[in-house]
């Protein structure tokens, strides 16, 4: 087992499998050292998070919705590489997208749901640059989608 993999167990974090494309697209493209990976939208088992932030889903839950997204990114990262979670060097950047309601403003906030698991599962290579972009409407309703471009040896 990977230090990364014994990480995930002490902070009770199971991937899923991979979440499979929902259109024509790959889940990740793999460019030299860099992983680029498709928006993970925040869904797990019991369907996930959906909803508009700020008019039906509160900053709580969003934040939630966000940490969904990144347990969906680790498990894209892992297929990425092959299974080994110990090859990544460096999350480089996230791309955030909340479905926010007209007056929400706390966009960045909610992002940190995933922001925060980078940093907690992998430390310093958890750290990232990263954009926070509030939207109208995400695919299939979902509340929070997040990108990511990681390093990886």
């Amino acid at each position: 087992m990977s230090k990364i993999d014994d990480r995930l167990s002490e902070l009770g974090v199971v991937l899923p499998q991979p979440v499979a494309p929902v259109a024509n697209y790959v889940p990740f493209v793999r460019s030299g050292n860099l992983i680029h990976i498709s928006g993970q939208i925040s869904l797990d088992a019991s369907g996930g998070i959906k909803g508009t932030v700020g008019v039906d889903v509160d900053l709580e839950t969003a934040q939630k919705a966000a940490r969904l997204c990144g347990i969906n990114l680790l498990a894209q990262m892992k297929a990425a590489c092959d299974g080994d979670l110990d090859r990544v060097v460096r999350v480089v950047k996230l791309g955030g997208f909340v479905q926010a309601g007209p007056d929400f403003i706390d966009i960045p906030k909610v992002v940190n749901g995933c922001s925060d698991l980078m940093v907690e599962v992998l430390g310093d290579a958890g750290r990232h640059a990263r954009s926070a972009v509030g939207v109208y409407r995400l695919p299939l309703g979902f509340a929070v989608e997040v990108d990511a471009v990681v390093e990886i040896a």
